[in-house]
């Protein structure tokens, strides 16, 4: 067997590591879905090496005054109810992950919840992991929401490392929406 062949079949045995971020949005979703029936159902052998590892970035608490703008104070209580809420949908985002990949039986997950605004945790963990690949679902703003909220996954593509798939959802017509 030639070196190149060698390392070839090392790196089949090892398998790919491929970082896919995940929200509660049905752009992720289907980010996640189209990806493993596109690329791990198409190959099996895959699924015994890849790991799929879904990230997902926990909006950190805000800075609050002391004072919201009617002049009452927040409490420690709504910020704890906050903290409680963000961690009830990670939850949520990871199960509901968890669940879609198992519909692909024998792959191998990880989960990470990471603190942060989400171009960021992405691009911190693409370096931090080395991943094969990143996959991420494109919300399909259009410029002007665009140039206002940014793309986290335009800023993504352009600074990490490793290649990045955008899947993007297909729009629905209204046909179907109408159930005409």
């Amino acid at each position: 067997m030639s070196s190149s062949s060698s390392i070839m079949a090392e790196q089949g045995r090892k398998g790919k590591r491929i970082l896919v971020a995940v929200d509660n949005s049905d752009e992720s979703t289907y980010a996640l879905s189209w990806f493993l029936a596109n690329f791990i159902s198409g190959n099996p052998s895959s699924i015994s090496n890849d790991t799929i590892i879904l990230l997902y970035a926990k909006p950190r608490p805000g800075v609050y005054t002391a004072m919201d703008g009617t002049g009452y104070s927040f409490s420690s209580d709504i910020m704890a109810t906050t903290e409680m809420y963000n961690d009830g949908l990670a939850g949520s985002v990871m199960e509901k992950g968890m669940a879609i990949c198992g519909e692909f039986g024998g792959v191998k997950v990880e989960t990470m919840v990471e603190g942060g605004d989400a171009k960021d945790v992405i691009c911190r963990m693409a370096k931090k992991l080395g991943p094969d690949l990143l996959v991420m679902g494109s919300h399909g703003y259009g410029r002007i929401k665009r140039a206002l909220l940014g793309s986290v996954s335009h800023h993504c593509a352009q600074n990490v490392e490793c290649p990045v798939l955008v899947v993007k959802k297909p729009k629905s017509s209204l046909s179907t929406a109408d159930g005409h």
